[in-house]
């Protein structure tokens, strides 16, 4: 097989469109998982909507099991402004959407979803806006005079949209109608400034982003109605409202703490309601005495933790098969090990200073730096 030179390479390659060699203005990112059907429509969509506009698109792939990757490298092959990041080992639209904006070497960038809900024809008019001079945010709001919700939301994930900007605009002083947006664009410069700030984990990259920027910012909003999705199925469910809440507390905290602690310890919180649940269930259900259903109750309560923290906190390093029943007896033994530390630390103080509550509560931080730590090491060890 003969080896080409990158000349005689170039020199026996398609010719291509000037248009599409141009150096990019604008970087649309597109997270995706699981989007084989969309991934040509929606590159069909962005070509009518950016013509006369310099752009790429860049899909960042979360390892789809559907070939996701597959179909966007087919269309790569004869487009130069399509890019493909294929993620192995990494999961999260946030840091999807992070990895894809670092990418990027235009001055602009937009992050909208591929599923076609959102309305790729205001790109053109976001870029205006930024491009003018004295803006450093667009956002695409359903909220906004003129926007709606349409059909592309059911009416408990509208309620539960609806509650989360409350949340957001009180806790956090955003001032956005729609903060829960995945549709927006920014100058180039603010990624780099803002990307120490941002947390990888979590689905609203929009809200780390407006919270980050401490009120900074100069944003402008712009209506849309979102969208029916056409084709495959939302990968959102009622476990994000646990990611949403650490995201919420970690900014309302000033970044004192992890997104990923703070979900570790919502779950955690989650697990005493679930443990004495079991623990009533047991006594009264089964009729068993009071130590054979807490020792029943703490295994259902340490295994239901392990389930949620595989399946959200820990999502980028999810276990399965094999994995996930070693990761469950390690997480059974960080567990245990957590209550002596728990006990220890707890008996120590009060020892010291007898003050039930100082005690009780330093013994329960103590265990959940410990469950945390070491689960992080163990059972979810980075690979």
């Amino acid at each position: 097989m003969k080896v080409l030179s990158l000349h005689e390479a170039g020199a026996e390659a398609a010719p291509v469109p000037a248009a599409t060699l141009a150096v990019p203005e604008l970087t649309v990112i597109l997270p995706t998982y699981n989007e084989r059907a969309n991934v040509p429509l929606i590159v069909a969509a962005l070509r009518r909507a950016l013509a006369g506009i310099a752009f790429e698109v860049v899909f960042v792939d979360d390892n789809s099991p559907d070939g996701t990757a597959a179909i966007a490298h087919e269309i790569a092959a004869t487009d130069p402004r399509v890019r493909v990041i294929r993620r192995i080992g990494r999961r999260g639209l946030a840091g999807a959407c992070i990895e894809g904006m670092l990418s990027s070497s235009a001055p602009f960038v937009a992050v909208m979803d591929a599923d076609l809900q959102h309305d790729e024809t205001l790109l053109p008019k976001m870029l205006a806006a930024l491009k003018a001079g004295d803006l450093d945010l667009a956002v695409a709001s359903r909220r906004a005079e003129g926007g709606a919700i349409g059909e592309g939301l059911s009416k408990v994930r509208a309620a539960g949209s609806n509650l989360a900007n409350a949340l957001a605009q009180r806790l956090l002083k955003v001032t956005l109608t729609d903060p829960m947006s995945g549709f927006f664009m920014l100058r180039r410069p603010i990624v780099d400034e803002l990307a120490p700030k941002l947390s990888a984990q979590g689905f609203k990259i929009l809200l780390d982003i407006v919270a980050s920027g401490e009120g900074r910012l100069r944003i402008v909003e712009f209506p849309f109605v979102f969208r029916e999705r056409r084709e495959g199925e939302s990968k959102l469910d009622t476990l994000v409202t646990f990611d949403y809440l650490g995201l919420l507390l970690s900014k309302y905290f000033g970044d004192l703490v992890s997104v990923r602690f703070l979900m570790f310890s919502l779950v955690g919180a989650s697990g005493v309601l679930v443990h004495l649940l079991a623990l009533r269930g047991s006594m009264i259900g089964l009729g068993l005495d009071f130590n054979m259903a807490q020792t029943l109750a703490t295994f259902v309560a340490m295994t239901t933790n392990f389930a949620l923290n595989n399946r959200l906190t820990y999502r980028d390093r999810r276990l399965s098969g094999l994995a996930m029943l070693r990761g469950l007896l390690t997480f059974y033994a960080v567990c245990s090990a957590g209550v002596l530390a728990n006990v220890g630390v707890a008996n120590m103080i009060y020892q010291s200073e007898p003050v039930w509550w100082l005690a009780g509560t330093a013994g329960a931080a103590m265990g959940a730096v410990w469950n945390y730590t070491a689960s992080s090491l163990l059972t979810w060890r980075k690979p």
